[in-house]
């Protein structure tokens, strides 16, 4: 009943990972003060996002409707919070110190809020299932599956962006911007 969230989520955490940046070169002093402490906030907001979606994976078998309710609900709430998090982290840090920094920053911020308000809505979708109903209960939870997987399809350009060049080399050598280790588990080979 829950596979197909768990599927979804699997590709929001993208949405995730544009926080992460990889490789880098040395940018400047301003550039890796910026990054400093856009990311010094970013890695409790990783580990969060992260620890709900394996909340729900977890979940993925229940066959108790309301406890699977109560699971997807939680996660998706803290997921929120966390985006709402991460654009105030960047908000907070003012525009990067870089060409078109400005609107890049205002873009990043108006689409972490909006990621923010999505999950919102995933939250409130998942609370209004019936639960007394499984096959209308599972009928909806995959209605909130496919507008997760809109979600995690679209809109991290901001982010991308946000990652690009100076910005992008002096955030991936943040230690708050690289993904968490997990806990536990299976781990990735790389």
């Amino acid at each position: 009943m829950n596979k197909k969230l768990v599927a979804a989520l699997s590709g929001g955490a993208a949405l995730v990972l544009a926080l992460t940046g990889c490789g880098g070169g040395d940018g400047d002093e301003k550039v890796n003060d910026w990054a400093k402490s856009v990311c010094d906030e970013v890695q409790p907001q990783l580990k969060k996002i992260q620890g709900a979606n394996t909340a729900i994976q977890g979940a993925a078998d229940e066959q108790d409707s309301k406890k699977l309710q109560q699971t997807d609900s939680v996660a998706f709430q803290e997921i929120s919070e966390s985006y709402g998090a991460l654009a105030k982290a960047v908000r907070s840090a003012g525009a990067p110190p870089v060409d078109n920094g400005e609107e890049t920053h205002k873009q990043a911020v108006k689409e972490l809020n909006a990621t923010s308000a999505a999950y919102t809505k995933l939250k409130t979708a998942v609370d209004k299932l019936d639960t007394s109903d499984k096959s209308k209960f599972a009928q909806g939870l995959k209605g909130v599956a496919d507008d997760l997987d809109k979600l995690s399809t679209s809109g991290d350009q901001a982010l991308r962006k946000l990652q690009e060049g100076k910005v992008g080399s002096a955030m991936a050598k943040q230690p708050g911007c690289q993904k968490p280790k997990t806990s536990g588990g299976a781990t990735a080979q790389s």
